[in-house]
């Protein structure tokens, strides 16, 4: 039954704009607006580094040698694959998409997230599952947050108990990350690591010239609520800058703030939050405060370099380190010109888990996978010194919040994981549906256009989102 559950979401076009950014997360744009081939790998963390990976004797150890010799991992870009590259023990590299663990075969079937290709190509290759040979099957697979329901609450991917992993195993996750993947019956069916809580990352110069300072703590409350983002938006503006790139944003920040989830039953929710972020937003480009172009474009990213005259973005840790230009010379994150603080709310964006294939024949390999990546306070640790990613691993987190050792060069040298760590724990992810990539994506593209002037009214840009909504999934209602 659950197959065919899958099957219906499958025959439903889901080309919501979001589209794969650095770092492995998503953001959301109008289509018109949606860039027209993933992030720059240059931008990434190397995916080639194998000097730098765990010594190959220990290939010896692999699990389950006398499973499948092919393992077969499909996913939208490379970070997942730079990370096992990386940190996962014994893992070699043989060409742009294929390693070795062992004797097994590493077969990285990547499909960027363009038009929605990379979910389109999973769904084939899952309905294909049972009738496929085993060296084609499917191992390992990736999804994102919005789109998790999809495949969690359907047969095709295996609950984590079945692969032998314990809940003493996952204690030092933090929660919102085994939410995401838990199906509607409680059972949990995948596993991530990281976690991605969110910050307002603001230019230091612009803050200096502006606010007389770039001190965090000066910083924050300036930026403590709405109120006083709007306020501050004022004096940045009459000294010739935009208090963030564009009114898409602070999407992220209202929408995990909304108290209903998108859909009730059948029936198409649209939360209070969601409103507001319309009102705010019309309210911040009236005014010139920023723009309304999409993410990711020429346009937004312009705020990466000083004559972008761009004072905040806001995002989690993938965002600072992988996707602000930090390698590229005269950018502000090159120059450790960035620095963190919490803004108006706390708020999570993107982050990548690992689901397990129902029909692999590399079980072992794959717990043993998720065991290292996910669970592993040694690999986690080395993720966050290497990668400067946020880890799904609180301990860690809290001992290297704690370090007076450890610095981000992006962010002048500031040890910002206080604020992730606090974040972390709030992330609340009960509103979850399998509905929420279509809809959000369909929202901020009916209110893109009121936010533009080519509907008069919140009420026409209403009727346009449901009419978008029901196209999509006809089966709901408004």
């Amino acid at each position: 039954m659950k197959k065919k559950v899958l099957g219906l979401l499958l025959s439903t076009t889901m080309v919501a704009g979001m589209l794969s950014a650095c770092g492995g997360a998503a953001t959301e744009a109008p289509a018109a607006e949606a860039p027209a081939a993933e992030a720059p790998a240059a931008e990434a963390p190397a995916a080639d580094a194998a000097a730098e990976a765990p010594a190959a004797d220990a290939a010896a150890e692999t699990p389950a040698a006398d499973e499948g010799k092919v393992l077969n991992i499909s996913a939208w870009n490379e970070e997942f694959k730079s990370r096992l590259t990386d940190h996962y023990p014994g893992y070699e590299v043989i060409d742009g998409t294929t390693g070795k663990i062992g004797d097994v075969t590493v077969n990285w079937l990547i499909t960027p997230n363009e038009e929605n290709a990379y979910q389109n190509r999973l769904d084939e290759l899952l309905l294909a599952q049972d009738s496929a040979a085993a060296d084609d099957k499917i191992d390992l697979f990736l999804v994102e947050a919005d789109y998790a329901v999809k495949y969690t609450d359907t047969d095709y991917t295996m609950p984590i108990k079945d692969l032998g992993i314990t809940d003493d195993e996952l204690k030092d996750q933090y929660t919102y990350t085994q939410d995401v993947v838990t199906d509607s019956n409680g059972v949990l069916k995948g596993t991530s690591w990281q976690g991605c809580p969110g910050v307002m990352i603001y230019n230091r110069e612009i803050a200096k010239e502006v606010f007389g300072s770039d001190d965090p703590a000066d910083i924050q409350p300036l930026f403590s609520d709405w109120d006083k983002f709007f306020e501050s938006a004022g004096k940045l503006d009459a000294a010739g800058y935009d208090v963030i790139s564009s009114t898409a944003d602070t999407f992220r920040v209202y929408q995990n703030n909304a108290k209903l989830p998108w859909v009730d039953g059948t029936k198409i929710q649209v939360d209070d939050n969601l409103k507001k972020w319309v009102e705010d937003s019309k309210k911040l480009a009236d005014a010139g405060y920023c723009n309304t172009w999409g993410q990711w474009g020429e346009d937004w990213n312009k705020g990466f370099y000083p004559e972008g005259k761009v004072f905040a973005y806001f995002g989690p840790a993938w965002l600072i380190d992988f996707c602000m230009a930090a390698d590229v010379d005269g950018s502000v994150a090159h120059d450790g010109g960035w620095a963190a603080t919490e803004g108006p709310q706390g708020f999570y964006w993107g982050g990548t888990w690992i689901c397990a294939a129902t029909g692999t024949d590399n079980a072992s390999l794959v717990a043993d996978i998720m065991r290292k990546m996910t669970m592993d306070p040694e690999v986690m640790k080395d993720i966050v010194l290497k990668d400067n990613d946020f880890v799904n691993n609180r301990p860690v987190m809290e001992e290297l919040a704690n370090d007076p050792n450890y610095s981000n060069a992006v962010l002048g040298g500031q040890n910002p994981l206080k604020m992730f760590c606090a974040g972390a724990d709030k992330i609340d992810m009960a509103n979850l549906t399998a509905y929420d990539q279509g809809l959000l994506g369909d929202f901020q593209t009916a209110m893109g256009d009121y936010i533009n002037g080519n509907y008069a009214t919140y009420d026409e840009a209403l009727e346009q989102f449901y009419t978008l909504a029901l196209q999509r999934y006809p089966e709901l209602s408004k």
